[in-house]
């Protein structure tokens, strides 16, 4: 991952979000306007209703999340047709404990659906399943960076191929001992519906580009609490200005010395 050349853009059309204390993002989006407190609660991850019944009971929480949060932006659409672009800190945490678990035993026996939920693209496997999607698919992890890895790339396919595409970025939280190395608070994921062209649904047209300037830490001081500790969550302060219809710029942080200017115009 690198600067980006040239400025790219793209419409959103939709928007999913699951966290601490937001359940959704019509409950952000209050939040985010100050029109209700944020109240700490666990991420509450909905069920995997689109899977098929084998598949919905081996679903584990990273699963449950990216499906939650990306049928929440791509309501509306025909989900079949969206590129997608997968972009994750780390795999399933809890999924990676239970394997060091096992693997500590004299027993070191992994079961098949812990091997194959281990691995960084289930998400993306599960979305396919669910969706019966057959458009291109992106996976990438750029550790604390991996929502601005995951916005630059598609943002790039937007313009390149000018296809509609979903950007899924979402963290999983690591039970002790790994947790006190990977301190995630919980599990949370935003989603972006980003299309080529203006169309009756979008909300607001963004256009990115690199910068040296420091993002600057959110006036609340939950959500900056929340956008700190969680990688997928440094998409909050972009998020706040769609919540607020305000136009404007704003700094994301992307990588160490580097961060994303975007430019928030709304429809």
């Amino acid at each position: 991952m690198s600067a980006v050349n040239a400025p790219l853009h793209a419409w959103i059309e939709g928007i999913g979000l699951i966290a601490p204390g937001l359940p959704d993002w019509p409950s952000a989006r209050a939040v985010l306007r100050g029109e209700q407190p944020w109240v700490s609660a666990p991420s509450v991850l909905p069920a995997p209703a689109l899977l098929p019944a084998a598949e919905r009971r081996r679903a584990s929480r990273v699963i449950k999340l990216s499906l939650g949060i990306g049928l929440e932006a791509a309501a509306g659409a025909d989900v079949s047709t969206l590129a997608t672009v997968f972009s994750a800190s780390g795999s399933d945490g809890h999924n990676c404990h239970a394997l060091c678990e096992q693997l500590a035993t004299d027993d070191r026996h992994v079961s098949p659906t812990r091997f194959h939920n281990s691995v960084h693209n289930a998400p993306a496997g599960y979305w396919g399943i669910a969706t019966r999607s057959m458009a291109p698919c992106q996976v990438l992890c750029a550790f604390d960076g991996s929502f601005g890895a995951g916005l630059v790339d598609a943002l790039a396919q937007v313009v390149l191929d000018q296809q509609p595409t979903l950007l899924l970025a979402y963290d999983s939280e690591y039970p002790e001992p790994l947790f006190s190395k990977r301190p995630l608070p919980d599990c949370a994921g935003v989603a972006l519906r980003l299309v080529p062209q203006r169309t009756p649904q979008a909300l607001a047209r963004i256009r990115v580009n690199t910068t040296e300037a420091p993002a600057l830490p959110m006036d609340t001081q939950s959500l900056e609490g929340l956008r700190a500790a969680i990688p997928a969550l440094r998409a909050l302060p972009l998020l706040e200005r769609l919540a607020q219809g305000r136009g404007g710029d704003v700094c994301l942080d992307y990588l160490p010395g580097l961060q994303l200017a975007v430019q928030v115009e709304m429809a």
